[in-house]
């Protein structure tokens, strides 16, 4: 099932992205990016700040797979390489061997907030999106403070805000999540799956192992506790960026799409579940944590 969102500009976003931060940071991403658009993944989610755009776009070359069929992320890093916005742009679309991406985010607005910048960053994406450089433009790591101070002047409003989310952070990423909604900003998930990888023995793991149960019985097929967790996202119109460099796990993720959906009492289960622990793994400079 290939589900994608529609963005606030029109563009229309595939839910599922494979991410070659966290386990490929600095690491050549060639193999596992051809991999995972053979076996399926149209969306690839970069950053200057993974130090691998080049391997992405050589990934991207071997695939075979054309262009404009795929869906490419790439995003500014907390410190630019540049003097302008645009010109790290250039330099990503250089290494990337690309004419343009899809998306192009502001990684973290931590530098820019403290230099006083953040506005006229996103005046900066709003020319790169003019020119056509990138066809959508949002942020990544936004707090509701830090999408009210570039909304104030801006012209276009980010299409996603990319952020941790899962159950353990639903807590605190509540009130960003239900502001994004309201302004018609989709929301992108980092770290879905930390319940289970990186917190295991949780108080969500029960509700989980239920679900998965539930959905295997109903779906004649076995659904993992990650599916479970990737399920409840794509319910809330979340777009899912995960990493695998196993085909096997990149099926089973390409597959959660077209499972039954979660019980509204699972969903609120997970939710009342995951919010009696906090725990953010990532960027936790951008939240104050």
């Amino acid at each position: 099932m290939s589900l994608t969102f529609k963005l606030n500009d029109g563009a229309q976003i595939p839910w599922l992205g494979f991410g070659t931060g966290t386990a490929l940071f600095n690491k050549d991403s060639t193999e596992a990016v051809k991999v995972a658009i053979q076996t399926g993944v149209t969306h690839l989610d970069g950053a200057q700040l993974y130090r691998n755009e080049e391997s992405l776009g050589q990934g991207i070359k071997d695939s075979g797979v054309l262009r404009e069929k795929l869906f490419v992320t790439t995003k500014l890093a907390e410190t630019p390489s540049a003097p302008t916005i645009k010109a790290t742009l250039e330099e990503s679309l250089k290494k990337l061997g690309l004419e343009y991406v899809d998306l192009f985010l502001i990684h973290s607005p931590v530098v820019a907030l403290r230099e006083g910048k953040l506005k006229q960053w996103w005046k900066e994406m709003e020319e790169i999106k003019k020119e056509g450089l990138a066809k959508s433009i949002g942020v990544s790591n936004f707090t509701v403070e830090h999408l009210q101070i570039i909304l104030e002047d801006a012209t276009v409003v980010p299409a996603v805000n990319q952020i941790e989310l899962h159950p353990y952070v639903w807590g605190v990423n509540s009130k960003v999540f239900s502001f994004c909604k309201d302004k018609g900003i989709v929301i992108e998930s980092y770290g879905g799956l930390s319940p289970i990888v990186r917190a295991p023995g949780g108080p969500v793991d029960p509700v989980l192992a239920s679900a998965a149960e539930r959905l295997s019985k109903e779906s004649g097929t076995t659904v993992s506790l990650g599916q479970v967790l990737s399920k409840w996202l794509i319910q809330k119109d979340v777009v899912v960026v995960t990493t695998s460099s196993k085909v096997s796990r990149i099926k089973e993720a390409l597959l959660t799409a077209s499972l039954p959906d979660l019980t509204v009492d699972e969903i609120s289960a997970i939710e009342t579940e995951g919010s009696k622990v906090h725990k953010r793994f990532f960027m936790k400079h951008a939240f104050n944590e």
